[in-house]
């Protein structure tokens, strides 16, 4: 169901999408989801922002080793355009389009979209300072690659094209190359 939400999230939106799509789309049965989240939709949202995070924090973490700045770049940005491309431009990031729609009765879901924003961070941070980039602005340049690309899939499902995202990823190489302390 968490799966599911997560896949939904990124067509429909949070708003575009209830209880009877999650149930629809997992096969599960009706009453598990109820069961299994009492606290309503925000609660299942909530879950779904945790696994998109940790699912796209572990391909990045797993995919980004040596000390070549840019592939954390090419895993992030690449991760994005496959998702643009397959969907037919239809599916962007579900923690972007909790992020949005997310209301202030639900400060758990803002939260937990704030968190794994942070982690995407952190690992692109820590990959980036492992291949040169000094601490201080590896955490910037982190910040840049998340925001860019994050704005650069809702310009490619807008247009229907991936060529913003590509643009962002040769400026954000560039960037990063020109960060990296020579030896």
């Amino acid at each position: 169901m968490v799966r599911s939400a997560a896949y939904l999230f990124r067509e429909r939106g949070y708003s575009g999408t209830g209880f009877r799509d999650v149930i629809a789309h997992s096969g599960a049965p009706r009453g598990s989801i109820y069961h299994h989240f009492p606290e309503g939709k925000a609660q299942l949202a909530e879950e779904a922002v945790r696994y998109a995070g940790d699912f796209l924090n572990a391909g990045i973490t797993a995919a980004v080793s040596g000390d070549d700045a840019t592939a954390a770049i090419d895993v992030f940005g690449g991760w994005w355009r496959r998702v643009l491309v397959k969907s037919d431009f239809r599916a962007g990031c579900p923690v972007v389009a909790v992020t949005v729609e997310s209301h202030d009765d639900a400060p758990r879901l803002t939260a937990a979209a704030a968190a794994a924003f942070a982690r995407w961070e952190d690992t692109l941070a820590t990959a980036l300072a492992n291949s040169g980039v000094p601490d201080e602005r590896a955490g910037r340049l982190a910040t840049l690659i998340v925001s860019a690309v994050e704005g650069a899939t809702i310009l490619c499902r807008a247009r229907r094209d991936a060529q913003p995202l590509d643009d962002v990823i040769v400026e954000l190489k560039a960037l990063t190359r020109a960060a990296v302390l020579p030896e």
